[in-house]
């Protein structure tokens, strides 16, 4: 009697131990059990009790319940940490109080479950340099520089950047040095996100070319934008807004003082797993005289040949409809170089 009041036992436990287990019944009626371990991108992450870890589609996924809370969040934004339970085709129910337990859910409403913690914002960017040292019926130097850094949280988004350029050719009857390019830029931007998409911008500007005569070219805009794409392989955004626009050129004993739009995009998309297209532009023509106007644009494709290392080929192409006097309306600079990310 004893023995079999034992045995009993033993079996009432076993059945009790395998009941503790989360299941997924899938589309066909088939049934896994084990445990859920998180869901992100449409994909299940899930300990099986046979086959281990494996990934499964949202998709083919008729119901599922834990015997444990988990955390999940649906799209319409709702979250909660509860038990799931199980429930009709391609629904789920919660364990709470019998109002919160008698509402269903949608499997394909869940967008995380125990979704990781996000990691801690920090600066990312890159750094690229590139050096040309000529010698023989040409002697010429030149240095070019580009650096970038950004900052991304959930509400704001920090931009600084800077490129550098200068090229000296020897003068062939005279044997002296001379400079044909001596040029430089730096910008910071703050963009405010009052939604997912829509944002707030504060974008100032500082440019400076001796070889066109620019002393310097002083820009700040405020505005708004909206982030049409944002992810690992595409990012695209516009904007609009007012800039003050100040220029002082060498040759000229006046300065040039406005304000205008400021019109402008970005644009970069992954085209292979380590190529990058990059690309912006800015577009400043002046309210009073729209014929007045500055532009800015540059495109640039990156090319890594390692986790950290690129090669890089950038075009920077500006268009000034009233320059300094006797220099060009257009001027277009080419950077070839080495760079690492951070």
């Amino acid at each position: 009697m004893r023995c079999r009041i034992m045995f009993l036992l033993v079996m009432t436990v076993m059945f009790s131990l395998a009941g503790f287990a989360d299941e997924i019944k899938f589309q066909n009626g088939n049934i896994i059990t084990g445990k859920i371990v998180s869901l992100t991108d449409g994909k299940l992450l899930f300990n099986s009790d046979i086959a281990g870890e494996i990934k499964i589609p949202l998709s083919i996924i008729q119901t599922l319940s834990s015997d444990m809370p988990v955390i999940v969040n649906l799209k319409d934004g709702t979250a909660f940490n509860q038990r799931l339970i199980g429930a009709q085709a391609g629904r789920f129910s919660i364990q709470g109080g019998a109002a919160i337990g008698a509402q269903q859910f949608s499997v394909g409403d869940i967008v995380s479950m125990n979704p990781p913690a996000k990691p801690e914002p920090k600066w990312t960017g890159s750094i690229s340099l590139g050096i040309t040292s000529t010698h023989g019926n040409t002697k010429a130097e030149s240095v070019t520089g580009s650096a970038n850094a950004s900052k991304r949280t959930d509400k704001d988004r920090t931009t600084v950047s800077a490129d550098y350029a200068k090229s000296t050719k020897e003068d062939d009857i005279t044997g002296e040095n001379e400079t044909v390019e001596d040029w430089w830029r730096a910008r910071a931007k703050y963009d405010y996100f009052f939604s997912e998409k829509m944002y707030g911008y504060l974008d100032t500007r500082y440019e400076k070319d001796s070889v066109a005569e620019l002393d310097r070219r002083i820009t700040v805009g405020v505005g708004g934008g909206y982030q049409w794409v944002e992810s690992d392989d595409m990012n695209f955004s516009t904007e609009i807004g007012l800039a003050s626009l100040y220029e002082k050129y060498d040759n000229q004993t006046d300065s040039n003082s406005e304000i205008s739009l400021q019109l402008g995009y970005h644009f970069d998309k992954k085209l292979r797993d380590n190529i990058k297209f990059i690309n912006d532009l800015t577009y400043y023509p002046a309210l009073d005289k729209f014929s007045d106007y500055y532009l800015t644009t540059t495109a640039e494709i990156r090319a890594n040949f390692t986790d950290t290392f690129f090669t890089n080929f950038k075009t920077i192409l500006n268009y000034d409809a009233t320059p300094a006097q006797g220099m060009h309306k257009t001027d277009v600079k080419y950077f070839l170089g080495l760079g690492y990310t951070f």
